[in-house]
C-alpha cells in the first residue's frame, strides 16, 4: 500500500517456524487405510507438520517473530506493532498475542529493558484463515502513514494449529506452524499496492461453534464406561446423581461448580463440509478477483499499452492452501473468466464446448445439477494445455512446502510466498519488478485479492530462510505417538525443548486456572 506521498510500503522480510515433528503420509495412509495414492498423486499431501507437548500457537508464532528480530537486528523498542492472524486463540478474551509478547520479552528483556514491547500495540484478528491478511492490510495501512520523523515498524503474526478430529474427513490435511512478516516502507522483497478485492458472504462452510454439554450427558457417559468395565449399574441412577450433585463436592470442583445444567466448551475441531467449502472457495475468489479487477482499472492500473488478462500479467500467484493442490483444483474458474475474450478461451472451448448454463428458476434440484455440472467442467479447464501450461509456471511452486507442512490455516498464504520466492531462487529466476496476484481466502467466508511488486533487493532476503533445508532436517513419529499427541495423552515432549520457547505450565484452580506460562529454554 502507498500513502498520499506515494511512498512504497510493502513486505521486507518473512520469518516461518513449524514444529520439528512431522507424520509421513505413507504412515498415515497405513494407520487409516487410505489410498497414498490419493493423497500423494491426488492431494499433494507428502507430511504433515504435529505439535509436540510443549509446542501451542503462541510459541509457534514467538519463535517466528523472534527469527524475523534477529535476522534483521531490530530493536524491540522500535515495533509499534504486532497483530496475530489465528483462528487457534488459547484463551477466550486475552489475547495470544499478548502471551507471544511475554516470551520475547523473556528472550530480549536483559539486552533491551524489560519494558522493550511496553509501546507494542498487540491484538488477535480472527476470520477463519484470512485473518492474517486482514492484519497484513491494516499494519500497512498503519506504516504507511509514518513519515521520516516517525519511522513505523509493524509485524504481522500468524500461527495455526490445523487439527481436525481423527478418522474424520479433514483428517489428513492437518498441519502446524507459525510466521511473521516485517512491513516497512521500502521494501526490500514486496511492495503492496493499494488496491484490494473483496468478497464477503455469510455461510456455514467450516466453523467452530461453542457446543454445549449437559450434566446428564456427563453422567451417562461415566456410567455406561462403567458399565464396558463390567460394573453393574443400578436403574435410576442417573436421575439420583442429578439430583444429589447440586450439593456434592463434585460439583463444586467440576464444570457444573456454578449450579448450571449445561455449559459451552470448545474444541480445536471444527464443523465442516469439505465439498461446500471448495465451492465456497471457489466463489469467493472469483467474486474478489471481479472487485479487484473493477478497483484496479478505476486506479489505473492497467498500462494502456497492456490490456492481458490479469492472470497473464502476473508473473506468480500466491493462493491459499488448505492443502497443497487446492489452487490447481479451484482456480480453474478464475482462469475461465479472465480469458473469456480471448484468443485462448476460443480454443479451449473448441475443445470442450462452452460452459453449462446456468438455470433459469430457483430450483433446487436444478441448482445442483448444475453446480455438478460446473465442477466437472472445471475440471476439464484442469486438464488443458493451457491451463496446465499456466498451472506449472504461475502457481505450482507455491504448493511445494505446503506438501511438506500441510494447512497451516492463516499462514498458509505466506507459506506458498515463500515457497515460491525459494524455490524462484534456487532456479536462479529473475523476478525483479514482476507483479504477483495473492489470493487469500476465509471460510465464513470471505475472500481478498491483491498484488505485490517484487523488489529488486528480493534475493538478499530469501538467502536467508532456508525454507526446504530445515524441513529436510525434522523427525517422524510413528502411528501411537501421533494419536497421543492427538488426543493430549502423550506423556512428556517427544523431543526436549531445546533453543526454543516452550509451555511449561498450565494454572489448575482458583485465580491462576487456565493461566499459560511460557519459558526460554536454552540450548
Amino acid at each position: 500500500m502507498v500513502n498520499a506521498t506515494e511512498r512504497p510500503v510493502g513486505i521486507d522480510d518473512i520469518a516461518i517456524h513449524f514444529p520439528r515433528l512431522y507424520m509421513d503420509m505413507r504412515d498415515f495412509a497405513d494407520l487409516r487405510g487410505a489410498d497414498y495414492g490419493k493423497l500423494s498423486k491426488g492431494l499433494g499431501l507428502e507430511a504433515m507438520a504435529i505439535p509436540d507437548v510443549h509446542e501451542d500457537t503462541a510459541t509457534m508464532g514467538a519463535m517466528a517473530v523472534m527469527q524475523l528480530i534477529d535476522r534483521n537486528g531490530l530493536d524491540p523498542n522500535t515495533i509499534g506493532r504486532m497483530y496475530l492472524g489465528t483462528e487457534s486463540a488459547l484463551d477466550g478474551a486475552k489475547p495470544t498475542a499478548t502471551y507471544i509478547i511475554d516470551m520475547l520479552t523473556q528472550r530480549y528483556g536483559e539486552r533491551f529493558g524489560s519494558d522493550c514491547f511496553q509501546t507494542c500495540d498487540v491484538v488477535d484478528m480472527t476470520f477463519a484463515c484470512i485473518g492474517a491478511v486482514d492484519a497484513l492490510h491494516t499494519t500497512l495501512d498503519w506504516v504507511a502513514r509514518s513519515d521520516e520523523i516517525d519511522e513505523r515498524v509493524g509485524i504481522v503474526v500468524f500461527s495455526d494449529n490445523a487439527k481436525y478430529a481423527l478418522e474424520s474427513s479433514g483428517e489428513y490435511t492437518q498441519g502446524a506452524g507459525g510466521g511473521a512478516l516485517l512491513i516497512r516502507r521500502n521494501p526490500r522483497l514486496l511492495e503492496v499496492p493499494d488496491c484490494i478485492g473483496v468478497s464477503t458472504t455469510p455461510v456455514h462452510d467450516f466453523f467452530k461453534p461453542r457446543r454445549e454439554v449437559t450434566i446428564r450427558s456427563v453422567i451417562s457417559n461415566v456410567i455406561q464406561l462403567a458399565q464396558e468395565a463390567g460394573q453393574t449399574m443400578k436403574k435410576g441412577l442417573v436421575e439420583r446423581m442429578i439430583r444429589h450433585l447440586p450439593k456434592s463436592t463434585v460439583r463444586k470442583l467440576g464444570i457444573f461448580s456454578h449450579g448450571e445444567e449445561k455449559v459451552s466448551v470448545h474444541r480445536d475441531e471444527p464443523i465442516f463440509d469439505g465439498q461446500y467449502s471448495n465451492r465456497c472457495y471457489q466463489t469467493a475468489v472469483r467474486q474478489a478477483f471481479h472487485d479487484f479487477s473493477k478497483k484496479a482499472q478505476r486506479r489505473e492500473r492497467i498500462d494502456p499499452v497492456n490490456d492481458d488478462p490479469f492472470t497473464e500479467q502476473w508473473s506468480r500467484i500466491i493462493m491459499h492452501l488448505p492443502y497443497a493442490y487446492q489452487a490447481k483444483r479451484m482456480f480453474p474458474d478464475v482462469f475461465r473468466h479472465d480469458r473469456q475474450d480471448t484468443p485462448m478461451w476460443q480454443g479451449i472451448e473448441e475443445q470442450l464446448g462452452a460452459p453449462p448454463e446456468s438455470p433459469d428458476s430457483d430450483d433446487p434440484e436444478a441448482l445442483l445439477q448444475w453446480e455438478s455440472d460446473m465442477d466437472g467442467y472445471r475440471r476439464a479447464i484442469s486438464k488443458t494445455r493451457e491451463y496446465i501450461a499456466f498451472h506449472a509456471s504461475r502457481i505450482e511452486k507455491g504448493q511445494r512446502a505446503s506438501s511438506l507442512i500441510g494447512n497451516q490455516y492463516t499462514g498458509s498464504i505466506f507459506l506458498a510466498l515463500m515457497s515460491t520466492f525459494e524455490s524462484d531462487l534456487e532456479e536462479n529466476a529473475n523476478l525483479d519488478g514482476a507483479m504477483l496476484g495473492m489470493c487469500g481466502y476465509g471460510s465464513g467466508a470471505k475472500a481478498k485479492v491483491f498484488e505485490g511488486r517484487v523488489s529488486p533487493r528480493w534475493r538478499e532476503v530469501v538467502a536467508g530462510w532456508h525454507l526446504f533445508e530445515r524441513l529436510a532436517g525434522r523427525i517422524a513419529i510413528d502411528q501411537t505417538t501421533y494419536e497421543n499427541l492427538h488426543k493430549g495423552v502423550q506423556e512428556g515432549s517427544v523431543v526436549e525443548p531445546n533453543a526454543e520457547f516452550a509451555l511449561v505450565e498450565i494454572g489448575d484452580e482458583g485465580v491462576d486456572e487456565g493461566a499459560r506460562r511460557y519459558r526460554w529454554i536454552g540450548a
